[in-house]
């Protein structure tokens, strides 16, 4: 009789203890989920890192690129403004026709891109692959007929007053 009891409790204590080792396992999983990165730039970055544009001959690259020249904005910080260009990359051409007629809503995204962006967050190497990243992912979103592959800054120039 009392080794009965004595096994009820043991298989009572082994069941409590794998459910609280299990609500610890799922509450540290969705606590991990919430903590990824809520930085923009950083989810755009790693958006865009698996997006591997097909091997493609220059003819074919300068075929399926679409230039948009001679942007300029005003940055997040008073008194400073970029003058930008840049080609855009798609992986086809029905990516390319949709992102053509689209133009007006790429000119405005790249606008608003820029109107939250600093100067020094578009400076330098890191700072292009911010800017490039970010207006591949939020371009990528806008597309229903294929993706933006690459984008190029063909030109840039930051200045202040």
């Amino acid at each position: 009789m009392l080794q009965n009891k004595l096994f009820q409790w043991l298989i009572i204590v082994l069941i409590s203890i794998t459910l609280i080792a299990l609500a610890g396992f799922v509450l540290w999983d969705y606590m991990e989920r919430n903590n990824q990165s809520s930085d923009p730039a950083q989810q755009a970055q790693d958006a865009v890192a698996g997006v591997k544009p097909k091997p493609l001959s220059a003819s074919e690259q300068k075929e399926l690129t679409v230039p948009i020249n001679d942007i300029t904005t005003n940055l997040a910080e008073k008194n400073q403004f970029v003058k930008v260009s840049f080609a855009f990359l798609l992986d086809g051409k029905k990516a390319k026709e949709e992102f053509e007629q689209l133009d007006f809503k790429v000119k405005d995204t790249i606008l608003r891109t820029l109107a939250d962006l600093k100067a020094e967050q578009i400076q330098g190497n890191q700072g292009y692959d911010l800017l490039t990243s970010t207006l591949m992912n939020k371009l990528n979103s806008m597309l229903t007929q294929g993706k933006v592959a690459q984008v190029f800054i063909t030109y840039i120039n930051i200045a202040g007053q």
